[in-house]
């Protein structure tokens, strides 16, 4: 046998090996995350419903997906656990965003708005708008062209 076929053998079953073996990797990661599903804990399922698990019992979680709405689920489609969000940096970035403006940049807006000459309004009445689609058609039926 030639050597360099028992090298390209040993490597497919090496490449082979590590792929089921980072699968399998995977698969438990995945196993050990749903057996420790706990009430209380906002879960999203396999085909993104988002929910508070109410209850755990056997293979059956219960999901409130709304205040008084509750829903049951395999334990398989629960798809990940969901990180609530810090409300400190919420809060932060809310009172941030409040002071954007101050008085004298609202009153410069105002002032543009107040410096718009009457003739540039009267611009914006020439404009005409149909009452319906038929004038933006070339007047040809698609139905009466014959197909090719």
């Amino acid at each position: 046998m030639d050597p360099t076929f028992l090298i390209i053998l040993a490597l497919a079953f090496g490449a082979m090996w590590l792929m089921t073996n980072r699968t399998r990797k995977q698969q438990k990661q995945a196993a050990d995350f749903r057996a420790n599903l706990t009430p209380g804990q906002d879960v999203m399922t396999g085909s993104g419903l988002f929910g508070t698990i109410v209850e755990v019992e056997d293979d059956v979680i219960t999901l409130e997906i709304s205040e008084g709405v509750t829903t049951r689920w395999l334990r398989p489609a629960i798809a990940k656990l969901i990180e609530a969000p810090v409300a400190d940096d919420l809060d932060e970035e809310v009172e941030d965003d409040e002071n954007v403006y101050d008085d004298e940049s609202l009153e410069d807006v105002e002032l543009e708005d107040d410096e718009l000459e009457d003739d540039e309004l009267e611009e914006d009445d020439d404009v005409e708008v149909p009452d319906d689609a038929s004038s933006l058609t070339d007047g040809t039926d698609e139905g009466d062209s014959p197909r090719r």
